[in-house]
């Protein structure tokens, strides 16, 4: 690890660690970083508070946006989906968005080790946001996330669930312990204790302390105490919704951070490091607007070109003589781009016969064309309002 740059830290210290490494059938002895509890005030430069004001503004607006469709509930379910792939990419994990909604409607033999990681996150996600409808959010809550993320997985293990009991490393799995590029916070009383300084500074509620920041500086010290041994960054980035929803300043999880940081994830990850090394955390706090800004005001645009979108597909049903089920079925696909006839049956009380004869008069018209066939029956997609999703 990068001990000259973190020894003189203004804001944590390192601790010596031993211990075994089963990958090399060796015994280590390193340092590990533990941060300093978090503090009440942060001096912040002018232009730091105009990139917080810029960001703040923008999330009003995009909560604002979402309320031109129709069931935004929808479009938060796509926009979940959308941060579960870059969140996921960001650790390693790959899928495309099509096998990701295709899944919804597959049995879960036929669903790759991939999307099942994804899905993980999706359920982690939709329990997180139940939760914080009347609770804060809590280390048990992440405990029992933590355990939804990995289920399956490698990481599925007696750890799973819980705060790690080990040691944790980051960087080349091969690598010697002391090569590691960072060693977070030792388990034990020290992680406890940090984890419980974190939660209870992440509930503040402060006006010396703009939201934004709070939720930068939350998440840089989340990552640095690195709490258990997989799901750590998955886990991190969901916590900084959380807290924007919480707070009441949006109030559908519809921005997805992690894809504007997937694009920049050796920078992301070389910012949080430099807040350890120096002490200084307004270039991580304008880097960490600077993405939220980007993502809201996506949201912001998407919504716009989705509204576009519906608009000239209710046109074109008006134009055939359309309507009843065919419409409602239009009016839900900019928010969710993929069905079967069973679960169009199912989502508007109607025969199977009747959301039959509505499919097939929208693959006339183009705007539904079969995808593939799925457990359940042949699934259908609309790629216009898809390529907007992943575009």
């Amino acid at each position: 690890m990068e001990t000259s740059s973190l020894a003189q830290s203004p804001i944590g210290s390192l601790v010596p660690i031993t211990g075994f490494d089963p990958r090399n059938q060796r015994e280590y002895k390193a340092h590990a970083f533990l941060p300093d509890p978090l503090p009440d005030e942060v001096v912040l430069s002018a232009k730091t508070y105009m990139a917080v004001t810029r960001a703040t503004s923008m999330v009003a607006r995009a909560d604002q946006a979402v309320t031109q469709l129709p069931n935004p509930d929808l479009l938060a379910r796509l926009a979940l989906r959308r941060e579960a792939l870059s969140t996921s990419a960001i650790e390693g994990t790959y899928a495309a968005m099509e096998d990701v909604l295709k899944a919804d409607f597959e049995d879960v033999s036929s669903i790759s080790p991939e999307v099942a990681e994804i899905q993980n996150y999706v359920r982690a996600a939709e329990a997180a946001t139940e939760w914080i409808k009347d609770r804060p959010v809590t280390i048990s809550l992440l405990e029992h996330l933590q355990g939804i993320l990995v289920r399956g997985t490698s990481s599925d293990t007696s750890q799973a669930g819980h705060v790690r009991t080990t040691d944790v490393f980051i960087g080349s799995k091969t690598a010697r312990v002391e090569d590691a590029r960072f060693i977070p916070c030792p388990h034990g009383l020290h992680l406890r204790d940090g984890l419980l300084q974190w939660e209870g500074w992440i509930n503040k509620s402060s006006d010396d302390m703009p939201l934004l920041v709070r939720m930068a500086i939350g998440h840089y010290q989340f990552e640095t105490l690195h709490p258990f041994n997989d799901g750590n960054g998955r886990l991190g980035r969901l916590v900084a919704m959380l807290q924007l929803m919480s707070a009441g300043e949006l109030a559908l999880h519809v921005i997805a951070l992690s894809p504007w940081l997937e694009a920049r994830r050796t920078a992301y990850q070389e910012q949080l490091f430099e807040v350890s090394a120096t002490g200084d955390f307004e270039p991580w706090i304008n880097f960490f607007c600077e993405a939220v800004t980007a993502q809201a005001k996506e949201a912001v645009e998407r919504v716009g070109t989705l509204v576009n979108l519906k608009k000239g597909m209710l046109d074109t049903l008006h134009q055939a003589g359309s309507k009843g089920i065919t419409r409602r079925i239009v009016e839900d696909l900019v928010g969710y781009p993929m069905l079967t006839i069973t679960s169009a049956a199912e989502q508007y009380s109607v025969s199977y016969q009747a959301a039959s004869n509505a499919v097939n008069r929208l693959v006339s018209l183009g705007l539904l064309r079969q995808f593939s066939e799925g457990k359940y029956g042949r699934i259908f997609i609309n790629d216009a309002v898809l390529q907007v999703l992943v575009g």
